[in-house]
């Protein structure tokens, strides 16, 4: 199956104004990580569901009580369509994403879209992006549901140590070299470990397709 795994970058959206056209959850899902980003979101939507409504009312975003017109693009770095069921408005608002240079996600349609949003595991000051490339989104969600449960507070507080390691490393330790090695001397020892379970129905088709169990990894 040919899937565009595309070129993984993270957006510094910090004081830059990000569009999303819906109003349901979806919508004040992205938002909320928007805000967390420190964007200045606008949400473009004739009606709103009850946390956007609460966002718009604090002014904590802006909210445009209509259908997104062309002139939204103005200013904006990045949409995020989370309008679903609706193909024409997907395909025009691509073409339309692209003659003004700005960065467009829609739900539900990879083909128009010129980036994608992987599932998200944060951990403190750590992220784990999950992404299978469009092909099998459901996937992503059930690994960052297991992801999310070893990466706990234990483990933010290590990243959290780790900082501030090595912010007295830089204060007290002008060799770049050693301070390197100190770093690489907390790590020793660390090792995020795991086995994967695949359900019977993988099980049965592996076998058809005569695929070795060690080329799956393990499974119980």
């Amino acid at each position: 199956m040919a899937a565009n795994p595309g070129f993984p970058l993270v957006l510094d959206v910090k004081g830059w104004s990000v569009l999303v056209i819906g109003g349901d959850e979806e919508a004040a899902e992205k938002t909320q990580r928007l805000l967390e980003s420190g964007a200045r979101v606008t949400v473009i939507s004739p009606t709103l569901n009850e946390a956007l409504r609460h966002l718009a009312a604090s002014a904590k975003v802006i909210h445009r009580g209509r259908n997104f017109r062309e002139t939204d693009l103005e200013h904006a770095i990045l949409i995020l369509n989370t309008i679903r069921g609706d193909r024409d408005f997907a395909k025009m608002l691509v073409a339309k994403a692209r003659e003004k240079g700005v960065l467009l996600w829609s739900v539900d349609y990879p083909e128009a879209s010129s980036v994608t949003m992987p599932a998200v595991v944060a951990s403190g000051h750590a992220r784990v992006a999950v992404s299978t490339s469009g092909v099998a989104p459901a996937l992503s969600g059930f690994m960052k549901e297991d992801l999310e449960r070893i990466l706990d507070a234990e483990f933010a507080a290590f990243v959290e140590w780790l900082g501030e390691l090595r912010d007295q490393a830089k204060a007290n330790e002008p060799d770049a070299e050693k301070r390197r090695a100190l770093l690489r001397e907390a790590l020793d020892g660390f090792r995020l470990l795991g086995k994967i379970q695949y359900p019977k129905v993988w099980l049965d088709e592996r076998g058809k397709r005569n695929v070795p169990a060690a080329a799956t990894k393990s499974q119980s």
